[in-house]
């Protein structure tokens, strides 16, 4: 039981307390690859310590007090010969708490991904009637007058660009925005978006599932700019986003304004330099440190 109280008070810490502090790292918006990794992280790192934690409070053979060995062989993933205790056999039932903790959010991540989908078919019917492919463009033409360009990610990947934003940017700043919407579709970042819905689905509340499911849209956003700017300048980018703000992006898209638009352009418009190596390297590896610490606490006895 002093292990499943630990695990449930790291559970806590993760989910309430770290989210809060990397919402307001200053380094994000500087490496918002590594911050997003990070985010990720935080949310495996809290799956797996509830789902711990719910296995240690179920089951109810001694093997759960041998620490993680036991806990191996009451899975039956240890020969039970080698571990604390001659009795093996696992407690179905107490198999049970920690396999829904874990299939929860990927039932949700499919599910996400079949609604997504289903909404991308739907658009995707409305724009062969209502848009023109462009072969100069290497995407669909949309007679509107609003400057919006969006794209649709995915296996019917495709690129939308109306013809007010066509009227209202000029050559260099549209392939700055179709270069930030080709990043978008090369990262797969839709996937990114499901898993973080499908997180906030399984822990609903969950400070960290609010603010993983805000900052990574941002992130990925700031990713997809820092992709447009190997080969478009700070300010042409800039400018084709305040252009391409205000234009609508259907669901299941991407767009070029896309979330939190005015942070991006004063982020685009005052460069910081990014995290150095070291500190990158430190991130990174406290992040993993994070992800092992609930096994350590789960096997600390045997460890003892």
């Amino acid at each position: 039981m002093t292990e499943a109280l630990a695990l449930a008070g790291y559970a806590l810490l993760v989910g309430a307390v770290a989210p809060r502090a990397l919402a307001g790292a200053r380094w994000a918006h500087r490496a918002p690859r590594l911050a997003v990794l990070v985010w990720y992280g935080l949310m495996a790192t809290f799956t797996v310590t509830v789902a711990l934690a719910a296995y240690h409070v179920a089951l109810r053979e001694r093997h759960v007090h041998d620490g993680l060995v036991g806990l191996l062989t009451a899975c039956g993933l240890f020969p039970a010969a080698f571990g604390p205790t001659s009795q093996a056999g696992a407690d179905p039932a107490a198999l049970l708490p920690p396999a829904l903790v874990v299939l929860l959010p990927a039932g949700w991540f499919l599910c996400t991904l079949w609604r997504t989908r289903r909404a991308q078919r739907r658009h995707l019917d409305l724009l062969a009637v209502l848009g023109s492919p462009s072969c100069e463009h290497d995407a669909v033409i949309v007679d509107h007058d609003t400057p919006a360009v969006y794209c649709l990610p995915g296996r019917s990947r495709r690129v939308v660009v109306t013809r007010g934003a066509l009227r209202a940017l000029s050559r260099e700043q549209l392939q700055a925005v179709l270069a930030h919407e080709r990043a978008h579709i090369a990262g797969r970042h839709h996937l990114c978006h499901a898993a973080t819905e499908a997180f906030g689905r399984t822990f609903p509340g969950l400070p960290l599932a609010r603010h993983a499911r805000e900052q990574t849209a941002l992130l990925l956003e700031m990713t997809a700019d820092d992709r447009a700017l190997r080969h478009h300048s700070r300010e042409t980018l800039a400018a084709a986003m305040y252009e391409v703000a205000a234009g609508r992006t259907p669901r299941a898209a991407f767009g070029a304004g896309g979330s939190g638009a005015a942070v991006r352009l004063y982020r685009l418009l005052t460069p910081e330099a990014g995290p150095h190596r070291a500190t990158r390297l430190g991130i990174a590896a406290g992040s993993l440190g994070a992800m092992l610490l609930p096994l350590l606490i789960a096997c600390g006895p045997a460890l003892g």
